[in-house]
């Protein structure tokens, strides 16, 4: 095929890079100790990632004026060549400049911990994201490209991944709305720039706590809160709190409408509605989808409504067992004292429920208490199980190497050198794992440098950050991972993987810089690793016998996972479908939460709280706008590949190969459903992926007679 010799052809191309003496096995590198030390900032030292400029803060500034320089050149030259392949290269060249600056300050900016260099980093993201504007409404620089599009035959003459990073740089253009007359552009930027602002409030809104009088609580509830003076301070939803008085109280205050919030999403929503218009879209959710897997609003909608009405009868059954759970435990806190205008009977089901009673219930019929799965899960000993995997799946290996002075912004990361058995090393993981002051609650994948193709026929290596939050080891004390920690570590490595074996010409669509519902496969797909047995026996054994994970303790973890799931999925299509309506057509037919009640009585089934205004925290708007559905189409072809190439032998080699070819080596090279076609051997359709998602939730009922023997 086409895309297999590409890429064979790109390999030969490249230099190895050879094994260094400096790279140690993997689970060393997460079981020795710092010992306490701290980095050492006097003296020499070298600049974050490797880069010279940034050994102190002011590097920023001597790194971004290297890009911008270089960018203004970079725009002199393809706007003075004529049209051909090395525009696209030119095009990719500017990106990957602005993008090396403005990726790695990203980080920066969130996670360094010393505010100096998070301000510098922010800086910088503010002056490349100025210049990025300023490149997205230069006139020459798009007719440059646009003389290359317009040309039939010079079209034909591009292989197909530069013809689709040409359409993506053309697609960037246009939303920007440089295809208009002079004051429809100025109007598109200057939405381009309310957008932003609007996104940036709305998201720390999403996060700000409520307050109350705390005299308006009952008194024996209130030391569940912070108290500051005469109010009560409520900042989260209690979900896991015992006591239902505490969870209905912190659902009512915490999700009580906020009205400059509620204004700055009704002025969000309607500006990505009037941007998508001035561009020539009808909706901003048909301008979110293009290209996606999806491809249209009206896929995604009948993607979710079959799968509501799939679900249904399983989330009924669901939310009988909840309400079972609820009546047999007979709290008595709902009728006791009730606070801010109690609805409903104790018995009925509300939706500050179902997390609470669903835990109690899978606790109780499996015996999953975290405690006794950590001793076995030690962080070297996962390492090391992903390194085998990797290395058995697709002759990949992980090796700790020692970061030189000033590569890394704190004494507990790791930086791991990712090494295949014949193309040698094919980029850098940095793993910020462990907790620390200031540091974000999230775990996630930040992209510091994309692979692309170099003109020196060199490969430009791709260098990624992994963040966690994981518990620090002590002096008798590894740290241990709960089943929850060891499957989000191999989610967050499933992301590095596509990074670092993506081989794309163009950084462009390097590794995950794909479409939404497509960047999420390889992530998902590596939690059905994580809950095989097969796969966890490899390297799950207890820190101090060696004693290796009982198989029934796996599978109960398991068959845990699908109690109550079919109402948990239910209510992920509650929030993709109320994305949708409000990035659908617009005006509105009614206020944001009017459509909320309607949705939730619609895709959920639990009755709307009066006076209550969930939309106002749902941060997913800013960064998954019309995409919230991603998780689940994603989770459904990650699934499908599971069943199809891994259930059988989720360590083989040839399916390993073919997962590599077929879908991570492109990043967002091509169509994303050309990748997930070429994997299955068929293109699955709408009912397919529900039908998937749906039989995932059936119990293995040979787990129970295991069990039972």
């Amino acid at each position: 095929m086409l895309c297999a010799r590409r890429l064979g052809g790109l390999r030969a191309g490249l230099r190895v890079r050879r094994v260094s003496t400096r790279w140690s096995p993997v689970g060393a590198a997460f079981t020795v100790q710092p010992q306490g030390r701290r980095l050492d900032w006097s003296g020499e030292r070298g600049g974050l990632f490797g880069v010279p400029e940034l050994s102190a803060p002011e590097g920023f500034r001597v790194a971004q004026e290297k890009a911008l320089r270089k960018t203004e050149q970079l725009v002199r030259r393809v706007c003075a060549m004529p049209p051909g392949p090395r525009t696209v290269l030119i095009f990719d060249e500017l990106s990957d400049s602005l993008c090396r600056v403005a990726d790695l300050a990203d980080f920066v900016k969130i996670a360094h911990p010393e505010a100096a260099f998070r301000e510098a980093a922010e800086e910088a993201c503010r002056s490349i994201g100025t210049m990025v504007e300023k490149l997205n409404t230069n006139v020459e620089l798009y007719q440059s490209l646009q003389r290359l599009l317009a040309d039939k035959k010079l079209v034909e003459s591009l292989d197909p991944e530069t013809r689709r990073v040409a359409e993506l740089f053309m697609f960037d253009f246009e939303i920007s709305g440089i295809h208009l007359d002079r004051e429809k552009r100025k109007r598109a930027v200057d939405l381009n720039v309310k957008i932003l602002d609007l996104s940036s409030a709305f998201l720390m809104g999403t996060h700000l706590p409520n307050t109350i009088e705390k005299c308006l609580l009952p008194e024996r509830i209130r030391h569940h809160f912070e108290l500051a003076g005469d109010h009560a301070v409520v900042d989260s939803l209690r979900a896991e709190a015992p006591d239902d008085l505490v969870r209905e109280a912190a659902y009512k205050i915490f999700l009580y409408p906020n009205a400059g919030q509620l204004k700055r999403l009704e002025e969000l929503l309607s500006s990505r509605d009037l941007l998508a218009k001035l561009v020539g879209y009808p909706t901003y959710s048909h301008r979110a989808l293009q290209g996606t897997i999806a491809q249209s609003p009206e896929t995604v909608m009948e993607f979710l409504e079959k799968l509501s009405d799939k679900l249904s009868e399983r989330t009924m059954k669901d939310f009988e067992m909840i309400r079972g759970m609820k009546m047999k435990l007979n709290p008595q806190n709902s009728a006791d004292s009730p606070p801010l205008d109690h609805q409903g009977s104790p018995e009925e089901l509300m939706p500050w429920d179902p997390p609470y009673y669903s835990g109690l219930i899978r606790a109780e019929r499996f015996n999953i208490e975290p405690s006794l799965y950590c001793p076995f899960f030690s962080l070297g000993a996962c390492m090391e199980g992903l390194s085998l995997l990797f290395n058995r799946l697709l002759g990949v290996s992980l090796y700790g190497e020692q970061p030189a002075k000033g590569e890394v912004w704190s004494e507990d990361v790791r930086k791991l050198a990712v090494v295949h058995e014949s193309e040698g090393l094919l980029g850098y993981i940095y793993c910020d794992f462990f907790q620390r002051a200031d540091k974000p609650h999230q775990d996630c994948h930040f992209t510091i440098r994309g692979g692309r193709l170099k003109e020196d026929g060199d490969y430009q290596l791709p260098v990624v950050v992994l963040m966690l939050n994981l518990p620090h080891s002590s002096r008798n004390l590894p740290t241990l991972l709960t089943p929850g920690m060891m499957e989000n570590l191999f989610h967050e490595m499933g992301h590095a993987m596509h990074s670092m074996l993506g081989r794309t010409r163009y950084q462009h669509v390097t590794g995950t810089r794909c479409p939404t519902d497509f960047a999420e496969v390889p992530s998902i797909l590596m939690e059905y690793f994580a809950n095989d047995y097969r796969v966890v026996h490899q390297f799950a054994r207890h820190y101090q016998t060696g004693q290796s994970l009982p198989r029934n303790m796996v599978s109960r973890l398991c068959e845990s996972k699908k109690v109550c799931a079919a109402a948990d999925m239910q209510l992920q299509v509650f929030y993709a479908a109320l994305d949708q309506i409000y990035h659908g057509e617009h005006p509105l037919r009614s206020s944001t939460t009017d459509i909320l009640r309607d949705t939730q009585e619609r895709f959920y089934g639990l009755p709307y709280v009066p006076n209550t205004a969930w939309q106002l925290r749902f941060s997913h708007l800013v960064g998954y706008g019309a995409k919230y559905y991603s998780y689940l189409m994603s989770r459904a072809v990650a699934s499908m590949v599971w069943r199809e190439c891994f259930r059988q032998d989720p360590f083989n080699r040839a399916a390993g190969e073919r997962y590599r070819r077929e879908m991570l080596a492109h990043g967002g090279g091509r169509e994303p459903m050309l990748m997930v076609q070429g994997m299955l051997q068929k293109r699955p359709s709408i009912d397919d992926f529900v039908n998937t998602l749906v039989s995932d939730l059936d119990l293995d009922f040979e787990t129970f007679l295991m069990d039972s023997t």
